[in-house]
């Protein structure tokens, strides 16, 4: 993420022009955009003309600069853009101000937000702009018979493929050659800094000896882990042990991860947590928290005005803030987003236990 300029306005708002430079950055915005909020940018409109002398075409499309007062955000990943849907509340066009138009937002498309920022939304930008200085990178997992390529992103682990084979040694080594070669093959073709090769026993070690002599180029990105099983057991392994973070400094995932760990550990110990919303605002009227965990959709969902909470969560993010916490906003994409979500999508960390 790019911040091009920041502008302060009336009412205690502030326009932030940002420039989108990855589909994970698109992912950051659909949770820092909000009903009531102004967003700015180019676009094309279809503009019904009427003429009596020529029959209705169906319109014409024209290219304007909105400003949409938004209602409505989606995240289309496979579509790599973000659609933000509104009123036109500015336009170079008077006869279109009051009706309805979608903005769709893609990478490398500038575009500028304009409200009242709240801290954890203006921490998330910061993380975007952060994150861009880090490097891609992918884990590989691989078992006899199978191998998988995950790629780590901000909003979760995407499955970029999933291979399978007979395998074994003397006169059925070549299934197992089979499999590597598409292993070795397939990260070829993914554009990563980094990639992490791990599963149990020893044949990680030789799928690696097999890229050092067929795919040369691949060896000097790889570092190899162990782990107890591949697949979506064996990434959870390899973020858990910070692998990732060997190669990046900070991963919104590993970070979720071993949070989630740490409050499920405390759970079962009766140690300083709390989880649910009950609880948790207990413990912040104590001022006794230092992690508040959040789930992106139960924040957004009541930043939208969606369901009927008896606890305003953003008034708890906003005095743990105060209160000198930290406040992480848990990814719904990911394990310990789906964790957090079944203890209630909130809970925290404490700096010492509530009897």
């Amino acid at each position: 993420m790019h911040v091009s300029d920041r502008e302060r306005r009336e009412g205690g708002r502030t326009a932030i022009t940002l420039v989108p430079e990855s589909l994970d950055d698109l992912w950051h915005l659909t949770y820092v955009l909000e009903p009531g909020d102004l967003v700015s940018g180019d676009t094309h409109r279809r503009i019904q003309r009427d003429d009596e002398q020529l029959r209705d075409t169906g319109g014409e499309r024209e290219h304007m600069y909105v400003t949409l007062e938004v209602d409505e955000v989606e995240f289309h990943k496979f579509a790599n853009r973000l659609r933000v849907s509104g009123v036109i509340d500015e336009c170079s066009r008077e006869d279109q101000l009051g009706l309805h138009h979608t903005l769709n937002v893609e990478t490398n498309e500038k575009i500028t937000i304009e409200k009242v920022w709240q801290p954890d939304q203006l921490d998330r930008i910061e993380a975007a702009v952060e994150a861009a200085e880090q490097p891609e990178v992918a884990i590989a997992t691989v078992e006899e018979g199978e191998a998988h390529i995950h790629t780590v992103a901000q909003y979760g682990v995407d499955e970029y493929a999933t291979f399978t084979n007979t395998t074994g040694k003397g006169e059925f080594s070549r299934g197992r050659e089979e499999l590597f070669e598409d292993l070795a093959s397939a990260l070829t073709h993914l554009e990563t800094d980094a990639i992490i090769l791990a599963g149990p026993g020893f044949t990680k070690q030789d799928a690696l000896d097999y890229i050092e002599e067929t795919y040369p180029d691949l060896t000097d990105a790889i570092t190899v882990v162990d782990t107890s099983a591949a697949g979506g057991r064996g990434v959870h392994e390899v973020l858990k042990r910070g692998a990732v973070d060997e190669v990046q400094e900070q991963t919104r995932i590993a970070e979720e991860s071993a949070l989630i760990d740490e409050l499920m550990e405390g759970m079962a110990t009766d140690g300083a947590v709390a989880y649910g919303i009950d609880a948790v605002q207990q413990a912040v009227e104590y001022g006794a928290v230092e992690t508040l965990l959040v789930l992106d959709e139960r924040l957004r969902q009541e930043r939208a005005g969606d369901g009927d909470w008896a606890v305003d969560v953003n008034d708890l993010v906003e005095s743990v803030d105060q209160q000198g916490g930290e406040v992480t906003v848990f990814s719904h994409e990911f394990d310990p987003g789906q964790q957090l979500r079944n203890l209630g999508g909130i809970a925290a960390l404490l700096r010492y236990r509530l009897n």
